[in-house]
């Protein structure tokens, strides 16, 4: 079984056509979570820690609950492969968590997170036809979300930690006994007293816990080692990966300020513990954790984001519209559109399409609703909330009203799980539904038929090979895996026919001595916008971090080094386009 492609024809059946784009969250068969204590609130979908490694000129996905892993030839169209890691007498739910994934030599690797010693790792040279035997039955040390890293002189390093009292650890180990050399080394603790971004809570406020450091991963660009880490807690919209830099695999490092992927903002939320590789275009790219967090802590999904390295070798992910169409690697050619300056900069940050939101808070009407899961949980930019039909049954159905005619590029249908009754991996399970236009909500055309799939496709995606001017969309149910019919995120892209935004008047950022870390941002609104992204860093040309506010002249941001002077600029958005971006402002 394979997930499709994260774009289709327009109609089922139908000539097929070069898929150009992807839509956050990514669109693969995420298995549900195995724990049952996890589920009191109800089943649900569940994945987190992805890795991503290119073998043999594939991309492969490896990520915590899925009893197998992906593979895909074009980072759109992923083929899931079955497979079970661990042994009986793991005594595990969850098959492998966090696994550290590498590629020595001619060989594909894989390890799972472990306190025990008895865990092997596994090793292949033929992953698509799932062939796998132990490289060792036992890695005797063991490691909660392990990294290993081969470096470029043919050492090999392992690093791993999840905790909010110690470090990440680091060591070097025999690469062909894979038996520690020495012991390990402390790399980095979280220093939340000074980086605001590192405290634990939705509103980093560290309420309830201290902050986690988790998730490591090690990248080398120009000499220069960038070990990557989680933090403050998968839970939050501030889920992050840092990430300090060193000269040599195991420090000392320093730490860069800003979080290298951070995404606290719009429908898709976090982008923490993750990987960061490269495709064949030799542009580099992040794929981390979002979270959802609403039926159990642990309910999560993937995100792939743009990201490289500046003149400076300063490490940044592109965060900007980052749940709204981007091109495909092999699209990404054109100037930078989101992000904030980067001359010089090497990475895949020219991805964006331009393709704005058409129907944020527009009316909505549905064939039914069950209880409060109202009908415009679907259009409200929150993958927490959802819409739900009374049934899952076949002619249930959703429409949406984009206010007026609209050049409609591509949708993106993020299904909720409401009353569902999976526990771990299925197989055989699929969605079924038809996609229709119109422009006056009385006479409908076919836009997009899926009636004949046979794919689990939990966030499709659907690249429309013509646009269409319309004004109203209309979704279809014909066939659920299971449970009711129900909708987190209808979304539609293209461009409205209207004018831009204004630019934003009066930006202002209120710091004080107080609390360095944190600022109060304000601004005049604009009448014609329904978002602002607020662009941030530590130079007028290095502003990395990007947060998306809707509907709100106001933001509270305890992201900043408190040490360090920022700066911000703004810019307004709407279903035509962005405004040119406020004057560049520096907060000491």
């Amino acid at each position: 079984m394979h997930a499709e492609k994260v774009g289709h024809p327009p109609t089922g059946g139908g000539p097929t056509f070069t898929i150009k784009t992807y839509c956050n969250p990514i669109n693969i068969d995420y298995g549900y979570t195995p724990i049952p204590n996890f589920t009191e609130w109800g089943k649900h979908r569940a994945t987190a820690d992805p890795v991503i490694v290119m073998y043999k000129g594939d991309y492969y996905l490896f990520s915590t609950n899925q009893w197998g892993y992906w593979w895909s030839s074009d980072m759109s169209n992923w083929h899931f492969v079955s497979r079970l890691f661990l042994k009986p007498w793991h005594k595990v739910y969850d098959e492998l968590c966090a696994p550290a994934v590498w590629v020595q030599g001619d060989t594909l690797l894989v390890f799972g997170s472990t306190y025990s010693t008895n865990f092997p790792i596994w090793m292949s040279t033929n992953p698509k036809a799932n062939e796998w035997k132990e490289a060792i039955d036992s890695f005797e040390i063991g490691g909660w979300d392990p990294d290993f890293f081969l470096d470029d002189d043919g050492k090999l390093y392992m690093y791993n930690g999840s905790s909010n009292r110690y470090p990440l650890y680091g060591i070097e180990i025999d690469r062909k006994t894979f038996a520690p050399k020495g012991t390990r080394k402390e790399m980095y603790l979280l220093e939340p007293w000074r980086y605001g971004w590192q405290r634990f809570g939705e509103y980093q406020d560290n309420t309830f816990l201290d902050p986690f450091i988790e998730g490591a991963w090690m990248t080398k660009h120009n000499g220069k080692y960038y070990l990557q880490y989680g933090a403050p807690g998968t839970e939050f919209s501030g889920y992050a990966d840092g990430v300090v830099v060193g000269d040599h695999p195991l420090g000392p490092f320093i730490p860069q300020s800003q979080p290298l992927s951070y995404k606290p903002g719009g429908f898709a939320r976090g982008a923490g513990h993750g990987a960061t590789f490269k495709d064949p275009n030799n542009n580099w790219w992040h794929v981390s954790t979002i979270a959802i967090s609403v039926k159990n802590n642990f309910e999560r999904r993937i995100g792939i984001w743009p990201a490289g390295f500046d003149k400076d070798d300063v490490m940044y992910m592109d965060a900007a519209f980052g749940d709204y169409p981007h091109y495909l690697p092999i699209n990404v050619s054109s100037p930078p559109a989101g992000g904030g300056g980067r001359e010089g900069a090497e990475g895949g940050e020219a991805s964006f399409t331009g393709w704005m939101l058409l129907n944020y808070s527009k009316p909505v009407t549905v064939s039914s609703t069950l209880a409060s899961y109202y009908a415009n949980f679907a259009v409200d930019e929150n993958i927490k909330t959802y819409w739900s039909a009374a049934t899952g049954n076949k002619g249930e159905w959703i429409a949406t009203d984009l206010g007026s005619t609209c050049t409609v590029r591509a949708i993106q249908l993020n299904y909720a799980d409401q009353d569902v009754n999976f526990l771990g991996k299925q197989q055989g399970t699929y969605h079924q539904y038809k996609l229709y236009q119109s422009a006056d909500g009385k006479n409908w055309k076919l836009l997009v038929d899926k009636s004949n799939n046979k794919t689990d496709v939990p966030h499709d995606y659907i690249e429309l090979q013509t646009p269409v001017q319309t004004r109203y969309i209309k979704l279809e149910n014909i066939h659920m895996p299971g449970g009711k019919f129900a909708i987190s995120g209808l979304r539609v892209f293209g461009n409205g026919n209207g004018n831009k935004p204004e630019e934003v008047k009066q930006f202002i950022v209120l710091r004080t001595e107080k609390d360095k870390r944190s600022a109060w941002l304000k601004w005049r609104p604009v009448d014609n916008a329904y978002a602002y992204n607020i662009y941030m860093g530590l130079a007028p040309d290095k502003l990395y971090n990007c947060v998306m506010v809707y509907s709100s002249n106001e933001y509270y941001c305890k992201a900043m080094d408190k040490e360090k002077p920022y700066y911000f600029t703004i810019e307004a958005i709407n279903e035509s386009g962005v405004s040119v971006r406020s004057k560049v402002i520096k907060a000491d």
